[in-house]
């Protein structure tokens, strides 16, 4: 049971393990395109799709139809990673051994729907995959394995996600292994340190320049590629909004917002940080440095900062 490109590289390792995966679940196909006239699938019921596995697609689990459909796979146990349906009861009972879920986080940290972004936003150092039993509770079962995975300044959360993606891959493999040999132990979750990872909000992605530069490039990285951190600029004559997706730190200084110098090195409250990836709407994204020619941006040019900037704090 899963949903985004995140689920892909466990569904392809269990498909390969040899086992029989009686169904696979993910959310139903939604319009896309540039006027909502594509069908798009998941990525994992396309992945499914080319493995020739049966896919299904209720839009919820509450329904007594889509519980009795559940049961009538007779599975042995449920495997969920990012799905981002609820799962009753009904549903968490239904397998021999019931559900287990492969979490993105290091719980009871960062428990909830975004926590790839959140842990690079706070400025953790380290996250990993936590392979839990599941329960009613939003991501409060017993754990069995873990896999610590640090997390490195240059990393973006679409750069940690792909990493993590793979390490969830190799801990459903330990844990279906572990479970056929009955060597799978569960331990209670620790009650410290118990933290949400909310959704991530449009409100929330303007630069806040006022801040210090760890704290901008977190944000910027927590939130590419997407929705992607941005800042409005004035390019020809007119305010444009910059999406900016990849940067790094310096001990340069200056008034928040303040482009330094031709490689796009923008001043924050205390430091600076020099923009490596930026991307203006409707273009490909460029380095700062190319960005700053393409546009005429003088060096002395001011990223515009809103009255009350909605940047996570």
């Amino acid at each position: 049971m899963g949903a985004p490109e995140f689920a892909v590289p466990t569904l392809r390792q269990v498909a390969n393990s040899g086992r029989d995966i009686v169904a696979v679940y993910t959310r139903p196909p939604q319009p896309g395109g540039r006027r909502g006239l594509q069908i798009r699938k998941t990525p994992v019921h396309i992945a499914a799709d080319s493995l020739g596995l049966s896919v299904f697609t209720p839009p919820t689990l509450r329904t007594k139809e889509a519980q009795e459909i559940f049961r009538s796979h007779a599975a042995d146990l449920g495997l969920v990673i990012a799905y981002g349906l609820l799962l009753p009861q009904g549903i968490l009972g239904a397998p021999t051994f019931g559900c287990l879920n492969l979490h993105a986080s290091l719980l009871p940290r960062w428990r909830g729907a975004a926590p790839i972004q959140r842990a690079i936003i706070a400025g953790d150092n380290q996250t990993g995959v936590d392979l839990m039993r599941m329960e009613a509770g939003l991501d409060t079962g017993p754990i069995s394995l873990r896999e610590v995975v640090p997390i490195r300044p240059e990393d973006t959360a679409g750069d940690l996600t792909i990493r993590l993606a793979q390490t969830a891959a190799q801990l459903a493999a330990r844990a279906l292994d572990a479970m056929e040999s009955g060597a799978l132990v569960f331990n209670p979750q620790a009650s410290a340190g118990v933290c949400y990872a909310r959704k991530i909000d449009k409100a929330e992605t303007e630069i806040d320049w006022r801040r210090d530069a760890h704290a901008v490039r977190n944000h910027v990285h927590g939130l590419s590629p997407t929705p992607g951190a941005f800042s409005t600029l004035i390019m020809r004559g007119a305010a444009e909004r910059v999406k900016i997706l990849r940067a790094e730190t310096t001990s340069d200084g200056g008034a928040p917002g303040t482009i330094l110098d031709k490689l796009m090195t923008a001043a924050c409250g205390a430091g600076a940080i020099r923009i490596r990836e930026a991307q203006q709407a409707g273009r490909t994204t460029i380095s700062g440095e190319e960005l700053m020619r393409r546009a005429h941006v003088a060096v002395g040019a001011r990223f515009m900062q809103s009255p009350s900037p909605s940047a996570e704090t």
